[in-house]
């Protein structure tokens, strides 16, 4: 079969190799893989910034964004079913959050991730999951199962945003999603399903994104964070872009008992000035918190399947800007202008 492989910290390494079918292990899967997102942690990867190869391996399948069918079942799985793999597994020992089915947060760092740490990802035309860790999704979801990943990431940064929130009395009314990739889209959808009010801030002043965020019900903004902030006085800041300044910007923005939560990871080796004593005087004095989310765990995923169950397929199959065939991976990895979410297709003619 066909997948996408890469060597971990050689920047060029990324190509399509033929390599041997797997064959599915007690409890697991055999699915056929027919889509896989690309995101920025599998460009940084082909970049050769990070990664880690399976042990007593040069090269690693690369992709965590799965979508695939099943071949052969088991347990509650049936042949023809559409799942996702869940790209985290708890490390070996294990720590007390992996211990506990919480593995999106563990405490020591030995935990493996599908595509990225010491384990195959799913950019193969065949792959195979423990039945334990696949989700199934809704059969009319088949063109865009690839976004679930993505969705679990920012429903588990509403679920850790509502427990912040529930430490008091909590109505929020307004949010503002900083960022309008994949990410942000995804977590203003969330928050439109929740009734909020959600404002989406992104440089970008035409194409997909503006449309996709109005046509969501979102009012999109593109003026400097500042004048937004100033304006709308956010209850919630759910920031998905990881840019330094912005970051700083929402923590001093948000409305009293103001929460931001962190989803984009920001690049080491650029320095800012900032005046720590008046960010921590609002913190303190407003009841503020900010916070880091990262990964997701099953019920992460539980939760992204049903948000993606009630949302507009037209409108989810937006996002997808561009579809890719596997035997043209690279092309993936190129940005475009108008890109929003970029898909491989693993399942189309060789």
């Amino acid at each position: 079969m066909r997948a996408l492989t890469v060597v971990p910290e050689q920047p060029g390494s990324l190509r399509v190799d033929t390599v041997p079918d797997p064959r599915p292990g007690p409890g697991e899967l055999l699915v056929r893989g027919l889509a896989l997102g690309v995101c920025g942690t599998d460009k940084e990867i082909a970049r050769g910034e990070y990664g880690w190869a399976p042990p007593g391996r040069e090269r690693l399948v690369l992709g965590h964004e799965s979508f695939g069918q099943v071949l052969e079942p088991v347990g509650d799985f049936a042949e023809g079913d559409l799942v996702v793999g869940v790209v985290r597994r708890p490390d070996p020992v294990p720590c007390g959050a992996c211990a506990a089915g919480e593995f999106d947060m563990c405490r020591n760092g030995r935990y493996t991730e599908r595509g990225i740490k010491e384990i195959d990802g799913y950019g193969s035309e065949l792959w195979t999951v423990e039945a334990d860790y696949a989700v199934r999704l809704d059969p009319r979801l088949r063109d865009v199962g690839m976004l679930l990943e993505p969705t679990t990431v920012v429903a588990k940064a509403w679920e850790q945003i509502q427990r912040v929130g529930e430490r008091a009395w909590f109505e929020p009314k307004r949010v503002l999603v900083t960022g309008a990739g994949p990410i942000g889209l995804l977590g203003a959808l969330l928050g439109v399903q929740q009734g909020l009010d959600v404002h989406v801030l992104d440089r970008v002043t035409d194409g997909p994104k503006p449309r996709l965020a109005q046509a969501l019900g979102a009012t999109y903004h593109h003026e400097p964070v500042e004048k937004v902030l100033g304006a709308l006085e956010p209850d919630i800041v759910l920031e998905a872009t990881g840019v330094g300044s912005l970051v700083f910007d929402a923590m001093a923005g948000t409305g009293s008992y103001g929460i931001v939560c962190l989803t984009g990871v920001s690049p080491t080796g650029r320095s800012l000035t900032v005046d720590a004593g008046t960010v921590n005087r609002e913190l303190v004095l407003e009841n503020d918190v900010v916070i880091g989310s990262v990964n997701a765990n099953l019920r992460h995923y539980r939760a992204a399947a049903d948000a993606l169950g009630r949302a507009d397929l037209g409108w989810l199959a937006g996002l997808v800007t561009r579809r890719v065939p596997l035997d043209k991976a690279a092309d993936a990895f190129e940005a475009t202008g108008d890109d929003v979410k970029v898909v491989l297709d693993l399942a189309g003619e060789r």
